[in-house]
């Protein structure tokens, strides 16, 4: 068993270390001294209180638990190793932190675009607030939480369409969505690790995988075009998602053009 780790290749095997650490070090300081590790290292929106520009590079190595964990370090495991065995150590840690590094910006990116829809939509209800105003910002932006807007706070309003305490009470509440929404942390390596997914699939696009659900065997570059476009699809019609989908599809954006640009500048790239 020490001897099979012992031959995973340093930067991977290193990576899984730090990141297992890392979720180690989260349990220990929440649970014993009450200090939230993914509040400080993962990444937020650059407009939160809670933003430091070093969480970009320091979210890579977090996770929000064990199989979150257990499934981007396999993934890493499985195909990083025979990533670095063929590029070699240096270049592969450069494509891991470069399609970390553009799974963040574009997932930030699309962040900031719906964070600047959702505070255009505040100031329109700010002019203008009513209870149906207030129905379709929760609906559009907070789907989540409409039942119980409603039952504190709609039900009562549509009755008394002119009390101003409703419009006090709305302003506070979504005062308080937008803050929690902008105070979310992202943490993962998954950017990366659809990066080097993305990678295998374009240095061995007819390797053979088999697929756990269901259990059949694909081409990997056939698994790489069915997950990018199930990504986008899912990045699109689920916006709300706990699922970061576009800083996936970041990595793999980021990790495409950072291979033909390798393969641009020299004969053999890896």
């Amino acid at each position: 068993m020490y001897t099979r780790f012992n031959n995973i290749p340093p930067v991977v095997k290193n990576i899984i270390i730090i990141n297992v650490i890392m979720l180690l070090a989260t349990w220990i300081l929440s649970n014993s001294f009450e200090i939230e590790l993914t509040q400080v290292l993962g990444l937020h929106y650059f407009k939160s209180e809670l933003f430091q520009p070093y969480q970009f590079v320091t979210h890579m190595f977090m996770h929000g638990g064990l199989w979150h964990l257990f499934f981007n370090m396999f993934a890493l495991w499985m195909f990083g190793r025979v990533l670095e065995s063929v590029w070699g150590s240096k270049r592969f840690f450069i494509y891991f932190i470069v399609t970390g590094l553009g799974a963040a910006a574009l997932h930030t990116f699309v962040i900031h675009l719906q964070m600047t829809s959702i505070l255009n939509d505040i100031n329109a209800f700010n002019n203008t607030p009513s209870p149906e105003a207030l129905a379709i910002l929760v609906k559009n932006h907070f789907p989540e939480y409409y039942s119980q807007v409603y039952s504190k706070l709609l039900d009562g309003w549509y009755s008394s369409p002119d009390n101003p305490n409703y419009i006090v009470r709305a302003k506070q509440f979504l005062n308080e969505l937008i803050n929690f929404k902008m105070n979310i942390p992202t943490v993962g390596a998954s950017g990366a690790v659809f990066g080097i997914l993305l990678a295998f699939g374009m240095l061995f696009p007819n390797t053979q995988l088999m697929l756990l659900f269901p259990p059949i065997p694909i081409r990997a570059k056939y698994f790489v075009i069915m997950y990018g476009a199930l990504e986008l699809w899912l990045g699109l019609t689920q916006p709300g998602s706990n699922v970061a989908h576009f800083a996936h599809l970041g990595g793999m954006l980021f990790g495409f053009f950072l291979i033909k640009y390798w393969k641009k500048s020299r004969s053999n790239f890896y």
